[in-house]
């Protein structure tokens, strides 16, 4: 329920503070004196477009604070503001601000955390319904007829929604499986080919590395094979030095002792021949270890670019090829088994779609019932509002099947026809002024039974009646107000009459600055200002002693 509303600088508006109660609060005053801004203004608060040419001439910004009651825990409003990230403590109030600047853009506030225009706009259904007599809630607009009957009704979606993604859900895979075997079934032959080549080919993750390293280590040996064929010349042979260190120790054997010099050369050379015996047999052990077989590296090679070649056709790493093959292979596993699994998918779809044709048609059996019951509800409201000769109708039709939703087959809309014997048509297209404004009423009291948002706004909807008739719609309005807070601008005295609370709306000049005030009237001064709507400008007796009677008669 909205608490407070404090405007600062919205166009005749310097600043404005008001506190609203339970019930049915009026607020009335002549011709241009400014309600519309006052509208306007909660309007702006509740994610309402932030037009720069609602800040009043000279100011730099205008604001607005529309204060409500705190959210319920667990409902619809508290789960918008949670999945915004707006925290709320238990109890505390909520205030939504919104500043528009002067040079153009605008800022919106929830509990002073940043909120943008969007989600004021979200919160805005449920907390404030605002309804005239060119309403735009949804009253005039068949595309939210659906939803109002569902309200009335208490009809929940939830199941039908559910079993509307399920079964959307499923015709999507089926459509994919379909498109996948169309796809697959024109590449046949390419995928027989590709995974027959990745079948003998074989590859292996890691393999192309591990073929690359034993070629680089293959390739090294090669080199060094031929270095140490170079030094088996020099150290091996007849004419090799280790020959010929041999035959230079036989020789100092015969003639060392001959010279003490000569026992040492012996000595030496015995050394020399030793190490370069240790060097022929280290150099034996490399060419073994280094030993290759050059056949192997042309098929390790073969092998290697084999495997790159594959991968640059299929564009992939080497590495990736083995899966590649997995995945070709899963393709043409699944084109060849074909129908089998889309017979499978198509009875998932089947049964998808089964579960939803059965939570829609519980929708409409329910709408159709909820139709009959707003139908006597809207009748019963016509005749006192001296529309005795009309008729009221809530059609439901089946949609066809591009215009099915989560929220069933149904298309609804609200018919009259205002005449005995006159077709029925759209609410909008039959309606006077007058008439409309009344409909409006009676479909608003009918559907309100059912609850609403908290806080219900009614602009002029009394516009073109009179007498008996302004009665009516003020004894509708009044008992509407006993289940929610409801707000009426009016120009009816017999409206205003039943006002728990009384404000009334008027203009000031001070020779320079045209203003526009808001002041809770006494009862005397509400005595004054029902006369005033009775008489004109000129307040006579007659009309002070009506609006008594106005006043003790609500």
């Amino acid at each position: 329920m909205l608490t407070a509303l404090s405007i600062r600088d919205v166009v005749l508006i310097e600043a404005l503070d008001l506190d609203f109660g339970f019930g049915l609060g009026v607020l009335t005053g002549e011709t241009g004196a400014g309600k519309s801004i006052l509208l306007d203004a909660l309007g702006l608060a509740l994610g309402g477009r932030g037009d720069s040419g609602l800040v009043r001439h000279g100011a730099a910004q205008a604001v607005v604070t529309a204060t409500f009651e705190p959210p319920v825990p667990g409902s619809r409003l508290a789960t918008i503001l949670d999945d915004a990230g707006v925290e709320i403590e238990p109890g505390e109030p909520l205030f939504v601000r919104r500043l528009v600047k002067a040079d153009g853009g605008s800022r919106g506030f929830v509990n002073d955390q940043p909120a943008s225009a969007a989600l004021l706009r979200e919160m805005a259904p449920f907390l404030v319904e605002v309804h005239g007599q060119h309403d735009d809630r949804g009253l005039l607009n068949p595309r939210g007829h659906r939803a109002l009957l569902d309200s009335f009704a208490r009809i929940d979606t939830g199941a039908a929604a559910t079993a509307w993604r399920t079964w959307r859900a499923a015709e999507a895979e089926l459509d994919a499986a379909r498109a996948e075997i169309e796809t697959a079934a024109r590449d046949r032959e390419w995928l027989e080919h590709a995974v027959a080549e990745l079948t003998k080919l074989a590859p292996e993750p890691g393999e192309e590395e591990a073929l690359a390293d034993k070629r680089r280590t293959m390739q090294r040996s090669e080199k060094i094979a031929g270095e140490l064929a170079a030094i088996d010349e020099y150290l091996e042979g007849s004419d090799g030095g280790l020959a010929r260190l041999r035959q230079a120790a036989r020789v100092l054997e015969r003639i060392a002792e001959d010279h003490p010099a000569l026992g040492d050369a012996l000595a030496a050379v015995d050394r020399a021949v030793i190490e370069a015996s240790v060097a022929e047999e280290r150099l034996a052990e490399a060419r073994l270890s280094l030993a290759y077989d050059p056949r192997a590296l042309e098929d390790d090679e073969a092998r290697l670019f084999e495997l790159r070649g594959m991968a640059r056709k299929h564009r992939v790493q080497p590495d990736d090829l083995a899966a590649l093959a997995d995945d070709l292979r899963g393709r043409l596993e699944r084109l060849e088994a074909g129908e089998g699994g889309i017979a499978k998918l198509e009875k998932r779809a089947l049964s998808a779609r089964t579960a939803y044709d059965s939570a829609a048609a519980a929708l409409s059996k329910q709408r159709h019932a909820a139709a009959q019951r707003l139908d006597a509800a809207v009748k019963g409201e016509l005749a006192p509002l001296k529309l005795d000769a009309a008729r009221f109708r809530t059609v439901v039709v089946a949609l066809e099947e591009s215009g099915w939703s989560g929220a069933g087959k149904d298309r609804v809309e609200f018919e009259i026809a205002t005449n005995p014997g006159a077709p029925f048509a759209p609410l909008v297209k039959i309606a006077s002024g007058g008439e409309l404004s009344r409909f409006i009423l009676a479909l608003k009291v009918a559907l309100a039974e059912e609850g609403g948002a908290a806080t219900m706004v009614f602009d002029e909807i009394d516009r073109g009646v009179g007498g008996a008739v302004a009665s009516a719609i003020g004894e509708r309005l009044h008992r509407l107000a006993t289940r929610t807070q409801l707000l009426v601008v009016t120009h009816s005295p017999q409206v205003a009459a039943r006002g728990a609370a009384h404000l009334l709306i008027a203009k000031s000049h001070d020779g320079t600055v045209t203003r526009t005030g808001v002041r809770a009237l006494s009862d005397a001064e509400r005595r004054e200002e029902i006369a005033r709507m009775l008489s004109g400008a000129t307040i006579t007796d007659e009309a002070r002693a009506q609006a008594e009677r106005l006043l003790e008669t609500a």
